[in-house]
């Protein structure tokens, strides 16, 4: 990893200790949008190809889409379908505990769950995924009008490799997955 972008990384987990509703919409907006803006921007050759084992730039995308999907239709319950997965009794983790959460999942093995497993992406499809992925960014956000900053410590949602965590930890994490692939998809494609 280059100095500059573990500068940029420890800078941005500085910042991200402890958001708030505002501040999560604009990571949100931010990462998301890079990752797309990236991809889109790839030409075929960029877009369609990889090490051996590890999902193209395309794949990464619809990674971030299939998992944003259902955060999106989770965040339009109602709050009384939210009561399904319990109540929160701790206090949320800030931003630096769920990267680290998630780096220990991974470190001990663990992996996407086939439902978010992308299959292979055409360069054809590269504008109609990143459109899909805007789109259910943009309905999640508009989602979070109806959350208190207090809601997003109170409920819980289930995350199939972290487990049970807050709203707010939910979106810390998407805050987080987002940029990560963008960083693999870079790393795939030797420009980091």
């Amino acid at each position: 990893m280059g100095i500059d972008i573990f500068i940029y990384l420890a800078f941005q987990s500085y910042i991200l200790k402890m958001l708030d509703k505002d501040q999560i919409i604009g990571k949100l907006h931010e990462n998301h949008n890079r990752l797309a803006d990236m991809v889109s921007g790839l030409s075929e050759k960029d877009f369609c190809e990889t090490p051996p084992g590890k999902w193209t730039a395309g794949q990464q995308l619809d990674h971030i889409y299939l998992s944003i999907k259902p955060l999106t239709m989770a965040f339009g319950l109602p709050k009384v379908g939210l009561r399904a997965f319990g109540s929160n009794n701790r206090p949320s983790r800030d931003y630096d505990g769920v990267v680290a959460k998630y780096h220990e999942a991974l470190a001990n093995g663990g992996k996407a769950p086939s439902n978010f497993v992308p299959d292979p992406v055409l360069y054809t499809d590269k504008d109609a995924i990143s459109a899909k992925l805007k789109s259910n960014l943009k309905k999640l956000i508009s989602h979070l009008d109806k959350y208190s900053e207090r809601d997003l410590d109170k409920y819980l949602l289930p995350h199939p490799l972290l487990g049970k965590m807050t709203l707010r930890e939910m979106l810390y994490f998407t805050i987080y997955h987002s940029e990560h692939h963008y960083k693999v998809a870079l790393q795939n494609l030797g420009k980091e």
